[in-house]
């Protein structure tokens, strides 16, 4: 899958959002990519599970883990198109937190998936639960990849598409100063 490819499927499926939006990082953008919407489609979240599976093939992978909420649809699809076991990890006191009994042995060989990354906040506490729970990190796999391959997880990254998207410090936000309504979308 190429970066028009998927592009081409945001903008199909309404996901690619244009506007003056406050992401999770705490940084704005003119842009914003709620896969959300894009993955509510049964066919595309079998495409692109496979397109970022593919990527992984014949990694030595246990187990598939993801941060929720992004990740979990397209986590799971790549854990099923891989034959993995599937994890998540999700909000607790406004951290990412290992719950519902998830067990993490040592020495398991994790892949964490996500949907979109920026600065990948998400991604490196997800890293840091799995390493403090004994377990390796294989690889990171994205859908979107809004750094345009800037961001260093210290781990072998691999995304579909790997896109250049404009991001503001709120100080110096353009947006802002053109006096566009701020709005937090999705899980941000």
């Amino acid at each position: 899958m190429t970066n028009q490819e998927l592009l081409r499927a945001f903008r199909e499926t309404g996901a690619l959002l244009e506007g003056h939006f406050l992401l999770r990082s705490g940084l704005h953008s003119g842009q914003y990519f709620q896969c959300a919407l894009l993955l509510q489609q049964m066919p595309l979240v079998e495409k692109i599970g496979a397109a970022l599976a593919a990527k992984f093939d014949g990694a030595a992978i246990d187990t598939v883990i993801a941060p929720a909420m992004g990740g979990l649809v397209i986590g799971q699809e790549v854990a099923r198109q891989l034959r993995k076991r599937f994890i998540f990890v999700e909000k607790e006191q406004n951290k990412l937190a290992l719950r519902r009994g998830f067990k993490i042995a040592q020495s398991e060989r994790m892949l964490v998936v996500e949907d979109v990354i920026t600065k990948g906040g998400r991604v490196q506490e997800t890293l840091d639960i799995v390493r403090a729970h004994g377990g390796v990190v294989v690889g990171v796999g994205v859908v979107v990849d809004r750094s345009g391959g800037e961001v260093n997880l210290g781990v072998p990254t691999q995304s579909l598409g790997q896109l250049h998207v404009e991001a503001f410090d709120p100080a110096h936000c353009p947006l802002c100063k053109q006096g566009l309504p701020l709005v937090k979308p999705g899980s941000a």
